[in-house]
């Protein structure tokens, strides 16, 4: 049986110091871009897993640990009701197991303090939740050999197993709803472009535009919050005054677009058509009621969280799908605003 490569071959075949391959896999921000994406090439070429020190107790289900790691700022866990949905379901599904559940947050710059925690041993396994473009921590944990789930797909070149929503056929479904109604005066507010989630949904909703040809369609950016909601709609009523439709990337973002429409004495959905994205609470509560696209928050996390413990050996019966990529539909929700 061959032996496992070292971390101090990854080293020389990354051209650099083990010191420096170490701080690497425990997301030291002393390191370079280039650097880093140095020895995880080699990482990748040399097959190399970060062994783990062994966790005592018997190795039943009661021993094991799962964290879900948000990879955003503590706050938004409190504000974006995305994570709350998700972290609720995963904890109903670790506790018909008896496997306990740990919350952190990881944003860019606070990535250093999580990431020693994570591929230390502490865990027994993660479920990843907005893995943005150049995180640290995402390329880390896909390189550490701890079992990891992505809720959502992760960003591209980063090899980890996901569950995904079609967010595409989202976009897809909100455009054509919006054509179908005679809207012409058609913009978007996004989500963060480094988020795959919203570049997905955003690449739905204008490439069916320019289907049917509509080009040059306005788009403004927000992070998914009420504020940059606020200031996007704006923006766009500046740069479109006669805009007759809006899709947001959120039903936060779109509930805060209806509001901006009212205060701009614009009518939803006379003067507006409003569409949004989620199906969350907001949605319904929302006057007029939103138009939104229903991605099943709730069935995503419980399968996410399934094949993570089918990886770790906690759930035989999802090992054999722990594998796959598995992308649920969404669904367009017709109410009020569109």
């Amino acid at each position: 049986m061959p032996e496992l490569p070292t971390l101090a071959q990854v080293a020389a075949a990354a051209g650099v110091s083990p010191a420096t391959a170490s701080r690497v896999l425990t997301g030291s921000v002393r390191v370079t871009t280039s650097t880093r994406r140095q020895v995880h090439d080699a990482i990748s070429r040399l097959g190399y897993v970060r062994h783990r020190a062994p966790r005592g107790g018997s190795g039943r289900r009661s021993d094991l640990t799962v964290a879900v790691v948000v990879c955003e700022p503590a706050q938004r866990l409190f504000t974006e009701p995305f994570y709350a949905r998700v972290i609720t379901t995963t904890e109903e599904v670790l506790a018909a197991h008896g496997i306990p559940l740990t919350v952190m947050t990881a944003a860019s710059t606070a990535s250093t303090v999580t990431t020693p925690q994570l591929v230390s041993g502490a865990v027994d396994g993660v479920l990843l939740v907005g893995a943005r473009d150049r995180h640290p921590l995402v390329v880390t944990l896909a390189a550490s050999g701890i079992p990891v789930r992505s809720v959502g797909r992760p960003p591209d070149g980063v090899e980890l197993p996901y569950v995904d929503m079609d967010n595409y056929d989202g976009g897809k479904q909100a455009a054509e709803h919006l054509l179908l109604g005679g809207r012409r005066a058609i913009a978007a507010i996004a989500g963060p472009p480094g988020l795959p989630a919203s570049r997905d949904r955003l690449e739905g909703f204008i490439g069916t535009l320019t289907q049917a040809g509509m080009a040059g369609v306005p788009v403004a950016y927000g992070d998914f919050t009420h504020s940059s909601g606020v200031h996007a709609a704006q923006w766009l009523l500046r740069r479109m005054p006669h805009l007759d439709a809006i899709f947001a990337a959120s039903d936060v973002m779109a509930a805060a677009a209806v509001q901006t429409l009212r205060r701009a004495g614009r009518r939803v959905p006379d003067d507006v058509a409003v569409v949004g994205f989620d199906d969350a609470p907001v949605a319904r509560r929302t006057s007029p009621t939103l138009t939104t696209v229903r991605q099943p928050v709730e069935e995503l996390a419980a399968l996410a969280a399934r094949l993570l413990l089918g990886s770790m050996g906690a759930e035989p019966g999802a090992a054999k799908h722990a594998g796959g990529n598995p992308t649920l539909p969404t669904e367009l929700v017709v109410r009020e605003s569109a």
